[in-house]
């Protein structure tokens, strides 16, 4: 009968609720590593400013695992004591030192929690004595590390 009644009291906590804010909970950190929407999102940021991605790549790992922090039962199959994954993604993108700018900043200010862990970026130097052209694009490397919550 008490397990009933928290159940309900939860329930009624859980449904008090709105959608929309349940929404924003499953982006800020959702319940599985959905590589695919975390692009597009990107994709979407980046779009304004003229900026595509190129070359993706991403690596879904267990970083307790990986870090050696995980707790060995009794069947010798290591565990993770952490309650979410990491996923890595690396990508590339061109554009002008501004929307660069714009583009971090909006990155951001995304609500899916990001790290960007490298940035790198490189130019094409102009014709003129190496020079670069001021209003030249610039190509540029992220590396980014999103989380996820395990079941």
């Amino acid at each position: 009968k008490a397990l009933e009644n928290e159940r309900d009291k939860l329930a009624a906590k859980f449904n008090s609720f709105r959608t929309e804010d349940l929404s924003r909970l499953e982006k800020l950190l959702p319940e599985n590593a959905d590589n695919i929407r975390l692009i597009l999102e990107i994709e979407q940021i980046a779009f304004p400013y003229g900026m595509t991605l190129k070359d993706v790549k991403y690596n879904t790992t267990d970083t307790a695992a990986a870090a050696g922090n995980s707790v060995v039962q009794r069947t010798g199959v290591r565990q993770s004591s952490k309650n979410y994954g990491v996923m890595e993604l690396q990508f590339a993108t061109s554009g002008t030192y501004n929307n660069f700018i714009n583009f971090t900043k909006d990155l951001e200010k995304n609500l899916r929690i990001v790290d960007v862990a490298a940035v790198s970026f490189s130019s094409d130097k102009g014709p003129s004595l190496g020079k670069i052209a001021p209003q030249s694009a610039y190509d540029y490397s992220f590396k980014i590390k999103t989380y996820w919550l395990k079941n």
